[in-house]
């Protein structure tokens, strides 16, 4: 308990929760893009039972910390570039990104109508499973750089819990406004083509800052922001 007296604990569980969420925007992103292919009654339920599962994945593998820090050990050379098995994960996990990405871009550029699904199980296992293994792929640097702040496995685990339940919180809104505007969700899928490049080259130790990628983002939200109000002005008169 005396360590939650300390003013210094406070200050790291806030400073890592902001981080996780910062860190957690484009696996936000791609919850909305997968959720938004169920029908809409099983939209929040996978939302949220896959970011759960994700903060239980996300707690065992702080309370697996050495071996998550083994991890990052290479397994191989070529050469003289080391791989490890972090470096594997980011590499697969950036093909599927740009994958996935793609298809969903080229399945809205040409119409191509929605395959009625009988099996809504399936479909909703799917969801979860995307959502989960995703998770885990980003879940490296945000663990990682977490551990580069504190020492205390407890306030690393109650800044990943705080976060996740914000993003279960508000993970239904940014899906439906999402939804709710098609240019969006094409800027979205290429946000995350970016992504995906950026996790491959990861793979390959040529390392992208993430501020780059956010500042692009968030420049590129605020122009589509003000198309849509100019849009909405115009249907207006």
């Amino acid at each position: 308990m005396e360590l939650f007296l300390n003013p210094e604990t406070w200050i790291a569980i806030v400073t890592l929760t902001f981080l996780e969420i910062v860190l957690g925007v484009d696996n936000i992103i791609f919850i909305s893009i997968v959720s938004n292919k169920l029908p809409a009654n099983q939209q929040a339920k996978a939302r949220t039972i896959g970011l759960t599962l994700a903060i239980l994945i996300r707690v065992g593998m702080l309370l697996g910390i050495s071996w998550l820090i083994h991890f990052t050990k290479p397994l191989f050379t070529v050469f003289d570039q080391g791989f490890s098995g972090r470096d594997i994960i980011l590499f697969l996990g950036g093909l599927f990104l740009l994958a996935k990405s793609t298809s969903e871009i080229h399945h809205k550029v040409s119409h191509e109508p929605d395959a009625v699904n009988v099996k809504a199980v399936l479909s909703m296992r799917n969801a979860i499973t995307q959502i989960v293994m995703l998770d885990v792929i980003f879940s490296f640097d945000s663990i990682l750089t977490a551990v580069g702040l504190t020492n205390e496995v407890i306030l690393m685990i109650i800044a990943v819990v705080i976060s996740m339940v914000i993003m279960i919180i508000f993970a239904g809104r940014i899906s439906d406004f999402i939804a709710k505007f098609p240019t969006l969700q094409m800027l979205a899928l290429a946000f995350l083509i970016l992504i995906g490049f950026m996790l491959v080259l990861e793979g390959f130790h040529v390392h992208v800052p993430k501020g780059y990628i956010y500042f692009a983002v968030f420049f590129s939200l605020v122009v589509e922001y003000l198309n849509i109000k100019i849009r909405k002005k115009h249907t207006v008169h």
